[in-house]
């Protein structure tokens, strides 16, 4: 680029259509013109991105490519969405991409606002080999529970990919049930690179589901939290009572006066407590009340657990 022989804007338009290289930065730095060489500034803060993103992707396409080069082409990333909430289904994607695509900016969906996130989904979309989508309705929820549940809808996206995968890799777990080779990994919708790509692809899909939801059962607002456990969700609960999507947990069935007097009194105890003695005392009779149902028993028993850890050292130990 000539810069001495182009205006502000010309320099500017071209800036904006080609990528950023140390090459340019210093042609602008040398510019007498003082509106150049802030240009220079904002163009090295760009180019010092593009470095930053080409070294994670480096990072997180590392198994990727170590599978790639020992002749494993179909390799599905997998992951899910929507364990934590109080309504709507889990939904699972299985994604897999020829040997050397990336695609920019791809990360866990949690960390990408939403917005890019729907581009992103595209962009995977029409340029992986295969997408797989997975779902687990509230039904499976209520009778597995929401962990099972989760597992039966990976299961069922990794099947619904066109080409059987060679190698799946799932986020912290093992799907059970399947036949081709899996391979858990921590962190994996932040650490490599087809799992986050599974992430963005679920998460895009859940969300359309809950807005779709939301057409059905406006009052709840599912088009705004998703059925995650906010406040102006928790209200409606309450005002409205469960819908047919709602899961079947103890909290649900708590804020909408729906549970039993034994559940309502241990729960009251345990707001109130503020001893070890207390909560053991509480922890006793938890165990020695029947007429709970085995929703109830599960959030007094994580109530009890998350109590407990309030106490440091043996007490904590003597309580959990």
């Amino acid at each position: 680029m000539d810069v001495a022989s182009l205006s502000l804007e010309q320099i500017r338009d071209r800036v904006a259509r080609r990528p950023p290289t140390r090459r340019l930065i210093r042609l602008l730095e040398e510019d007498p013109r003082s509106g150049v060489r802030a240009l220079a500034g904002q163009v090295e803060k760009h180019y010092r991105k593009v470095l930053a993103e080409r070294r994670r992707m480096r990072r997180i396409l590392a198994l990727e490519r170590r599978l790639w080069a020992e002749g494993v082409s179909r390799v599905a990333g997998v992951d899910e969405v929507g364990v934590g909430p109080l309504a709507g289904p889990v939904v699972a994607a299985a994604v897999v991409f020829e040997p050397g695509v990336f695609i920019a900016e791809v990360d866990d969906s949690k960390r990408v606002d939403p917005e890019r996130r729907e581009a992103l989904a595209e962009e995977i979309r029409a340029r992986a080999r295969g997408v797989g989508i997975g779902v687990a309705e509230v039904e499976e929820i209520d009778e597995l529970n929401v962990y099972h549940a989760a597992l039966m809808a990976m299961r069922r996206a990794v099947l619904d990919l066109d080409e059987a995968p060679q190698r799946v890799l799932v986020d912290a777990r093992r799907i059970p049930d399947l036949e081709m080779p899996q391979q858990a990994v921590n962190s994996g919708d932040r650490r490599h690179f087809s799992i986050a790509a599974a992430s963005i692809v679920a998460k895009t899909h859940r969300d359309r589901l809950m807005r779709r939801l939301d057409r059905r059962f406006p009052e709840y607002g599912f088009a705004s939290h998703k059925g995650y456990s906010t406040p102006q969700h928790q209200q409606a609960i309450r005002r409205l009572g469960p819908s047919p999507i709602h899961r079947r947990y103890a909290f649900v069935r708590e804020l909408a006066g729906d549970c039993s007097p034994e559940y309502r009194e241990l729960k009251r105890r345990l707001d109130e407590e503020s001893s070890p003695q207390e909560l053991a005392a509480i922890r006793r009779d938890f165990r020695n009340t029947a007429g709970l149902s085995p929703q109830e028993a599960r959030r007094l028993q994580q109530l009890l657990s998350r109590h407990a850890r309030r106490y440091p050292g043996p007490e904590q130990l003597s309580l959990l």
